[in-house]
């Protein structure tokens, strides 16, 4: 029986992805550094240590890892006024809470980002639990967050449906042995779930989860 959903955050209940890869390209841009055109792809639903060893291994970048994460993350702060949520996250949020489940946020961005983003998307509320990169040891594909927020909810894994919009996100929610949805963005067709992952094309959400939570 399902009694909790657990949420990523960018691309999932946020439309926040075009947003973290301008502010990527603004910073790179500044030190002569282009990104492969495959970049968007192969780093979605990475944490941004991930991130850099991914540009140190095909890039000319000689940044370090402080100085990037400080420029692109002030970058992605300039423009968090922009955030909207996903059409369709929403209404999976208060559909979750109207059946009596917990409701967590479980994110691979830092902190600074997530309570951001989910102010300016009006999604924070004092009793949300979050977790994010900074808040575990393993970021996903690791299950270690997911786990993390089971235990803060005082659910067992089990009982813990995923929503994930990319590949390491579900890996993750996998791993912690919950049932998981993917949900890619509309654009990301090319993106493909492990196996086991219930996939899901189009804004329904709320509708589409009512098989798991009855």
């Amino acid at each position: 029986m399902i009694r909790a959903i657990l949420f990523d955050m960018d691309g999932t209940l946020v439309d926040s992805e075009p947003l973290h890869h301008i502010a990527m390209l603004e910073v790179l841009d500044q030190v002569g550094v282009a990104l492969p055109d495959t970049f968007a792809h192969d780093s979605t639903g990475m944490a941004m240590p991930a991130v850099y060893a991914l540009l140190r291994a095909t890039t000319s970048l000689q940044m370090a890892y402080a100085e990037l994460v400080a420029a692109k993350y002030a970058g992605f702060l300039r423009r968090a006024g922009e955030i909207a949520m996903r059409p369709g996250a929403q209404a999976a949020i208060d559909a979750a809470r109207a059946a009596g489940l917990a409701v967590a946020v479980v994110s691979n961005s830092d902190r600074m980002l997530v309570d951001a983003s989910l102010a300016v998307a009006g999604i924070s509320r004092p009793d949300m639990i979050t977790v994010t990169r900074n808040d575990v040891r393993e970021g996903k594909p690791h299950a270690e967050p997911y786990l993390r927020a089971a235990w803060l909810l005082g659910v067992a894994p089990h009982e813990c449906l995923v929503v994930e919009d990319s590949a390491p996100g579900a890996q993750a929610g996998l791993a912690a042995g919950m049932t998981v949805v993917g949900w890619p963005e509309p654009h990301r067709h090319d993106l493909v779930f492990p196996d086991g992952v219930h996939t899901l094309a189009g804004d329904d959400l709320a509708g589409f989860l009512q098989q798991f939570i009855q």
